[in-house]
């Protein structure tokens, strides 16, 4: 769609690992025509947290536009804002939120509203819609805040349940939940440290999320065996995925190391 539209979309080099290669990201910043950056806050294929802090202030000094993807990092990893400046952030409510699918939200720095025209809208973005009593008005004029760029008819059962999960979340304190999902990793990262099976998550604090991949010698089976042993996962890019939470405990993921070593015999 961009592409026919003149657009030029470059897909960004990884790492050996798989992580997105954030030199050469601050490299191509350097260049006027780069318009947009567009990255993941968490990969969800390995867990990887980009640096939004260092990527911003690049994107700023190059008069880029960032634009992020948070599902898989916000509920686990502590981003504000007001600290990190970004100029759209999208967050599906269904992962880390713990909120009902078809929730969610999308964030639009606030100088930036006025300025874009959304290409593909919903009958709510335009100026008069909320008076049902004039609708064949047809008023042609976007609303002057965020809810030009809805795109649907807002499903509030599901933000009953998402307002819910927010307070829940935040009487918690995001700081808390980040550090007990990092903690929870521990015994998994141990095991796979003394039996040579590669990690294929960052465990550094800058890069690390909640997410941890492991990667056994045969992760199909490893994968099943898991099912079949009643452990919540996921396979991806070869890995196995792992996305505690703040519910989890250690003796839950000590449980994951068990079943690792039957399935290693």
């Amino acid at each position: 769609m961009l592409r026919d539209r003149g657009v030029t979309v470059e897909v960004a080099r990884c790492r050996p690992e798989g992580w997105p290669d954030e030199d050469y990201l601050l490299q191509r910043l350097r260049d006027p025509a780069v318009r947009v950056l567009a990255v993941s806050f968490v990969q969800f294929s390995n867990g990887y947290r980009a640096d939004l802090q260092k990527l911003s202030a690049a994107c700023r000094a190059n008069g880029t536009y960032l634009v992020v993807d948070g599902i898989q990092g916000i509920g686990n990893s502590v981003l504000d804002v007001t600290e990190t400046p970004i100029d759209i952030l999208a967050c599906g409510g269904q992962k880390w939120l713990l909120s009902p699918w078809g929730s969610g939200f999308v964030y639009v720095r606030k100088e930036l509203v006025p300025l874009l025209e959304p290409a593909i809208t919903s009958w709510m973005a335009f100026e008069g819609t909320d008076d049902f009593s004039r609708l064949t008005e047809y008023n042609p004029t976007f609303r002057a805040d965020a809810r030009r760029f809805e795109m649907i008819t807002l499903p509030y059962q599901d933000f009953v349940g998402m307002t819910a999960s927010l307070g829940l979340l935040l009487e918690i304190g995001v700081r808390d939940i980040a550090e007990v999902t990092r903690a929870a990793h521990a015994p998994v990262v141990r095991w796979a440290q003394e039996n040579d099976v590669r990690i294929s998550s960052p465990l550094d604090d800058r890069h690390r999320s909640a997410i941890l991949c492991i990667a056994p010698a045969k992760p199909v089976e490893a994968y099943h065996g898991m099912k079949r042993a009643r452990v919540v996962c996921s396979l991806r890019e070869g890995s196995i995925r792992l996305s505690p939470h703040c519910y989890n405990t250690l003796e839950e993921m000590e449980k994951v190391i068990e079943v690792l070593d039957d399935l290693m015999e």
